[in-house]
Parts: structure tokens; C-alpha cells; sequence
């Protein structure tokens, strides 16, 4: 498995729990993502708004990921990427 550490939310704590993170697998070329859970409220408007018929799968889920971090999920694709071209 080819999985790359491509980074943890800034504002991570500094015992660095409970905090998102970021890797790319170039093998299976997917984005692996850590995050909060919703809150059910959330959880549940996003399973009303989908296409999908009925709630998340438990093999699925819905993380919530800051916004912050959107320089790293676009080096992550961009890992995943470039693992295509070889």
C-alpha cells in the first residue's frame, strides 16, 4: 500500500488529537480523509439532499473537514494524479 501523509489541520491541538487529516494513496489512487463527524442534524440533511436512496451505508461515512485544509485535499488529488500518469 502506497499511502502518502499529505497533512493535519493547522489548528490541530497540541496533543494532536482529534484532528483532520490528509493522505493520498497513489496505489489505489483514492484520497483518504480524517475528520469530525456531523452532528445528527447535519448527518441527516445531508443523507435528504442526496440522490442516494437512504442513509449512509455503514461501510460510508460523512466527515466534516475545515476549509483551511483545502490546500492540502488538492495535494492529495494531485498526488492521486500524477500516480495515473505513470
Amino acid at each position: 500500500m502506497a499511502v502518502e501523509f499529505v497533512g493535519i489541520d493547522p489548528d490541530t491541538d497540541t496533543d494532536r488529537d482529534h484532528c483532520p487529516t490528509v493522505w493520498a494513496d497513489a496505489e489505489t489512487q483514492e484520497i483518504l480523509l480524517q475528520g469530525w463527524k456531523p452532528s445528527p442534524e447535519t448527518q441527516a440533511v445531508c443523507e435528504g439532499s442526496s440522490p442516494a436512496n437512504g442513509p449512509v451505508p455503514e461501510t460510508e461515512a460523512i466527515v466534516r473537514i475545515p476549509a483551511r485544509m483545502i490546500p492540502m485535499i488538492r495535494e492529495a488529488c494531485d498526488a492521486v494524479e500524477r500516480a495515473q500518469l505513470r
